[in-house]
Parts: structure tokens; sequence; C-alpha cells
């Protein structure tokens, strides 16, 4: 004969919880919801989570979500999936929402920088927010109607609508570079920039052209190519080719770039960095894959992903987000040398 299943145990509840440490079913949600600080003491907060973790209690969070009419997803929308820098910027936002029970969904504009359609049916009842980075921002045409909140990775800071933003000093970036290549004695520049029409890519500009507009004797000329090795190689060609004084070292927006600016040089009979130094921007794995290793400017992608979901984290809770931006470095290699005498 055998024995009935014995039934499951009930499952723990915030009223076990709450009599467990001591305290009301209401400092348990303000705990346990993240919403503790400045109204629950840092000792009794403790005594909560130590409840809960020994009783096993999970919260309900769809009957919380549904509650605070939540969802608990995020979009993060980049230019690209095959971009490294992005895909980077991706895990710091998955990291950062995993640790709140949140999720990202990410959403690449479909030719990179173009508009793109609304993913969803009703963004506004699928999505709490939107990260998102200035080089996408034609693909939130379609979401700016629906209310959500908005963070902005690597934007304009005068742009309106922004409930929060994400900033990379990459002015600073770019002074860097002009300082590193004064310091080594460089005068005659050529600026590849990316034809890419967006903020930070204008920012990189200026900062250049600002930085060298006060050294006696030192000249810059801009020419501009599509993000691609091959378009950057062929920009580069022709700038290397045309008449008069040659430069002594090219400056890109980008280490993708930059690898098109050295096949360039090498096209033409050029050795980096004995005639020609070349600097890149990002520090994608693609810097030190090419010989010689370039010199380039480091972001911290993961970390603009990690101030980004904080920052609507932040402002779903009605607090203000961390300011600043991000500071940038950079990585002196093997692409930059002093000029030949």
């Amino acid at each position: 004969m055998t024995s009935a299943p014995q039934p499951a145990p009930p499952r723990p509840t915030s009223r076990d919880v709450a009599r467990a440490a001591g305290v009301s079913q209401a400092t348990v949600s303000l705990v346990l919801g993240g919403k503790w600080r400045g109204r629950v003491s840092q000792a009794t907060a403790e005594r909560v989570r130590t409840a809960a973790r020994a009783l096993g209690y999970r919260p309900n969070l769809a009957a919380r979500n549904l509650r605070l009419g939540r969802t608990r997803t995020a979009l993060l929308v980049v230019p690209a999936l095959t971009n490294e820098f992005f895909a980077r910027v991706y895990t710091g936002a998955a990291t950062v929402a995993a640790e709140h029970g949140f999720g990202v969904v990410l959403y690449p504009s479909p030719d990179g920088t173009g508009p793109a359609k609304d993913p969803f049916a009703s963004a506004s009842s699928s999505l709490d927010g939107v990260i998102a980075s200035s080089m996408a921002a034609g693909a939130l045409d379609a979401l700016r109607g629906a209310g959500l909140p908005l963070v902005m990775l690597d934007s304009d800071p005068a742009d309106t609508g922004v409930a929060a933003r994400v900033n990379l000093d990459v002015a600073d970036g770019m002074r860097q570079v002009a300082e590193h290549l004064l310091g080594l004695g460089h005068r005659r520049f050529v600026h590849l920039a990316s034809a890419v029409d967006s903020w930070t890519f204008a920012v990189r500009g200026r900062a250049l052209h600002d930085a060298l507009s006060t050294v006696p004797g030192a000249s810059v000329r801009t020419v501009t190519a599509a993000l691609d090795v091959q378009a950057a190689r062929a920009a580069a060609e022709h700038a290397l080719a045309a008449r008069g004084p040659a430069p002594t070292a090219l400056v890109c927006d980008d280490d993708i770039l930059a690898a098109g600016a050295c096949k360039a040089a090498r096209r033409l009979g050029l050795r980096v960095p004995d005639d020609l130094s070349v600097t890149g921007f990002d520090d994608l794995a693609l810097a030190v894959a090419v010989e010689p290793e370039l010199t380039t400017v480091q972001l911290p992608a993961e970390q603009v992903g990690e101030r980004g979901m904080t920052a609507l984290l932040a402002v779903l809770d009605d607090r203000t987000a961390e300011p600043g931006s991000l500071p940038v470095r950079l990585v002196a290699r093997g692409s930059s040398a002093p000029p030949r005498t």
C-alpha cells in the first residue's frame, strides 16, 4: 500500500519575512524592492534580507510588476550588432539589469544608422524605458511618442526630451591624441573622419582642429569615409597621394578607419610608423590585431552600458542619475613615432 504524496510546503510570504525580522510588511517591501535608503536603517535592511534568505523567500515579480504597471524590460537601441563597442555596451547594461531583475532587449537599427520601425506593437505597454546610442537616433522616432523614459548614450547635451544622459569625454580623448602626436614632433596632419553624421564624431573632429589651431606651423586636412575598412583605405590613399607636403600623421575617428589607413600606407609603400604615424579611437580588439598595434583612445564600453542601465533604474525610481562624463585614455602603441627629420 503506497502512501499519498506529501503536499509541498507552503511558499513563504512577505508576511512570514516580516514576522521573522520583527518588522512590518511595508518595511519588507521597501527593503526587497530596493527603496529602503533614507527610510529604513542599514541594520534593519540587513535583518530583512537575512530573514528572506533563511526562509527561501522570493518576491512574486509577476504580481509586483502588474501592480506597478512595470514589465521590467528595457530596450537598448544600437546602430549595429556587428560593432564590438556596442556588444560591450550591451554586456554592461545586461549585467546591471540582471542584478535588479530586469531584462534588456537589444534592437539594432537595420542599416546601421537609419530609421527603424517600432519593434513592438505598443512600446509603452511592452517596455519600462529605452537606452539608446546617439548613432542610432533615427531608430527612436517611432518610440518617442510612447512616453517612455529615454537614456541617451554619447549624445548632444543640448538635445531635449531626455530623462538622463551618459557621455564619454571624447573631446578630451582627441585632445590626448593631438598632444601625443605634437609631443612627438608632428605638424602635418590628415584627419580621417567618419562620414556618420553624429554628435560624437563631430566633437572628435572639433577637438582635434581646436587643439592644432593654436600650434605654430601645424596644419590639418580632413577627409571623410564610411565606417568600413575598404572605404577608409580608399579615402586615406587619396589623401596621402595628394600634391603638396606629405602628412606625417593620420588621425582617425575610429579603429576601423585606422585599419584602412594602415592598408593605404602599405599600398603606397609607406611604413607605419617610420614614414607615417596612424592613430585610432575606441580600442577595439582590432587595435592589437594589426601590425604595428594601434595607438588609440580606450573607451570604457561596458561601463557605458552599466551607467546607462543604472541611470534608467534611477529615473524609474524618481531618483537623479549620476552626472558627469566617463573619462577616456590614450593607449600609445607601435603605430605612432616621431616623424622623419
